[in-house]
């Protein structure tokens, strides 16, 4: 039987980032130096593949510190957590790693800042998240308050319009947070912006990947968790640009009558899941489609962040 022909274009840069990579090895080396278990607090990333490769490497996945043994050695999640996790940490004394990506620890001082020069944070980001958490969890209560549409800035009630800031969440869409904040100047002139972009570089390369395939394929996957912040934008992002999207965590996830016969198909990841989902849905897919591959490169990155004190070789 004659395969149907299929172009299968690939998103460059896809899948792990530099932060993602730091957590996943934090807990490698975390195992390697105490041996099993080792406490996590919270998905170290939102991606079940990872959280399971690591509990059969030893660690044990838990919600809250209370549940971490006396003397056990801990890791704190990618997202970030409120100062008071590594405070209740240090009164327990129990040993800790922080895993937080670079770059929301950047907003988390950013906002430290920001509140002890005077000033009231207006904060872009989605409710309950982890990061959203834990960058609230820097400052005291009642000095950021929470934005997530353009409707919440049009409610804003402020008492000095002349010492507002904003910062954003790092997985959000770039084109919604870009209107967002131009309703924040226009509403607030003298609103205090961030010296740089908060979005991440990984969310926003991504982002730029998925435009730039968007005008080439007939219709999208792209690989993450349901819960994973980024992946859900790379899904907006293809939409928005005409292009039908499905999140899928695995190969085994495809939709098949939903996705048809394409004649053009694009791919991508979020910045939580490994490559080696990626080619499982490449084998999968060249199961019922002749494949050929491309790749549409927005950027290449080369970014690589130190691992903690301690677990450094």
């Amino acid at each position: 039987m004659t395969l149907p022909a299929l172009e299968l274009i690939i998103a460059a840069p896809r899948g792990f980032c530099a932060g993602v990579d730091r957590a996943i090895r934090i807990v490698e080396l975390a195992i390697e130096k105490y041996g099993s278990p080792i406490y996590v607090r919270h998905e170290i990333v939102h991606n079940r593949y990872v959280v399971e490769s690591l509990k059969a490497k030893g660690a044990i996945f838990v919600e809250e510190l209370d549940e971490v043994p006396d003397g056990a050695p801990v890791v704190f999640s990618a997202h970030g957590v409120p100062k008071s996790v590594p405070a209740d940490a240090d009164a327990r004394g129990l040993e800790y790693f922080d895993a937080t990506c670079p770059l929301v620890s950047k907003v988390h001082r950013q906002a430290e800042r920001l509140v002890a020069s005077g000033k009231h944070i207006l904060f872009i980001g989605h409710r309950g998240h982890p990061e959203v958490i834990g960058t609230f969890g820097q400052v005291p209560d009642g000095q950021m308050t929470l934005v997530e549409t353009l409707d919440d800035v049009a409610a804003l009630a402020v008492t000095d319009a002349t010492q507002l800031a904003f910062l954003t969440q790092t997985t959000l869409s770039v084109d919604d947070t870009a209107q967002i904040v131009a309703a924040l100047k226009a509403r607030f002139p003298q609103v205090h912006a961030p010296r740089g972009e908060d979005i991440c570089y990984a969310t926003s390369n991504r982002q730029e990947a998925v435009k730039r395939m968007s005008g080439q394929c007939d219709i999208m996957l792209v690989i993450g968790a349901p819960n994973s912040s980024n992946s859900l934008r790379l899904v907006e992002v293809a939409e928005r640009n005409g292009v039908p999207a499905r999140l899928i965590e695995r190969a085994a996830d495809i939709d098949f009558a939903w996705l048809g016969t394409p004649r053009s198909l694009g791919l991508t990841a979020g910045a939580s899941a490994p490559e080696i989902l990626v080619r499982e849905v490449v084998a999968k897919l060249s199961e019922r489609f002749a494949i050929t591959e491309s790749v549409v490169e927005a950027a290449v990155e080369t970014i690589e962040f130190k691992l903690p004190r301690g677990l450094a070789a």
